[in-house]
């Protein structure tokens, strides 16, 4: 893969290392829109237009640098993929999902979209987020930005039902009010288990939830987020029917170790994308 940087785009050609389509629905992002050969994605007061033909794709914005890292383009993906194909279970994932690649969204951004996420489906994600963005987040003429910490430590708990995060209302308004951007910083230089620990104080935030701040938010590969069709794989690779997610997300992680967020975006998008049992 080949990437060329310039002032207010990046080009890049031999593209077979990115999908946009793979890598905006599996999962790790909602504040995107997709038309036919074109997608605009946001992140916090930021967007990028996407364009993309069989062998290049171009990123057009303001913040060439912030959506360099966004997309993870300093990683060899063809490097992980060929390590992961020598796993038999995985190989047809691989293939299948050859051009996802993980985001590294805005940390903040993520704990309030995963907190929303829970036990819920995409359309209502997506629409929720849109709602406290367009109410709550500032108006940048063609969008609107993610709210900040401190506009959200204004809304109500009935702002958020209002948004449709029913139960989760509570437990965001009760997040968002003890959380303060300091700990935000902080938390991006602790460790994995203190990072662990205290995304799982936060209400709102169960162990699937703050795995998923991790690898997406806080940049931790060896992470393994454990949801109904990861359920499904481990039951199929170990010829079991166990419900354990704690077992479950354990011995995935000993499995894969560094690499085991990139198995578990490949495992997900193959398995949920095909609707396999």
């Amino acid at each position: 893969m080949d990437i060329k940087k310039e002032k207010d785009k990046l080009i890049i050609t031999n593209s077979q290392d990115f999908n946009v389509i793979q890598t905006l629905n599996c999962g790790q992002i909602f504040r995107f829109v997709v038309d036919g050969d074109t997608a605009v994605v946001y992140s916090k007061d930021k967007y990028a237009k996407l364009l993309w033909n069989s062998n290049t794709i171009q990123i057009l914005t303001e913040d060439v640098d912030y959506f360099y890292k966004f997309f993870d383009l300093d990683r060899d993906y063809a490097q992980i993929k060929d390590v992961l194909r020598k796993d038999e279970f995985l190989k047809s994932a691989v293939d299948y999902g050859s051009g996802i690649r993980i985001i590294n969204n805005d940390a903040y951004e993520i704990i309030i979209s995963f907190i929303i996420s829970a036990n819920n489906n995409i359309k209502r994600i997506k629409n929720s987020i849109e709602y406290l963005c367009s109410h709550y987040g500032k108006n940048m003429g063609m969008y609107y930005a993610f709210p900040t910490l401190e506009e959200l430590k204004k809304v109500s708990i009935q702002d958020y039902r209002n948004a449709g995060l029913g139960y989760r209302a509570e437990q965001m308004f009760d997040t968002v009010q003890t959380l303060t951007d300091e700990d935000i910083e902080s938390l991006k230089k602790k460790n994995k288990d203190e990072q662990f620990k205290f995304l799982l104080s936060l209400k709102g935030v169960g162990e699937k939830v703050a795995n998923c701040i991790m690898l997406f938010g806080l940049g931790v590969k060896d992470v393994f987020p454990v949801d109904t069709w990861i359920n499904k794989v481990y039951n199929n690779l170990t010829n079991t029917n166990t419900t354990d997610r704690k077992k479950i997300t354990k011995e995935l992680t000993d499995r894969y170790k560094d690499l085991s967020g990139f198995a578990q975006q490949y495992f997900f998008y193959y398995y949920r994308d095909n609707n396999l049992k």
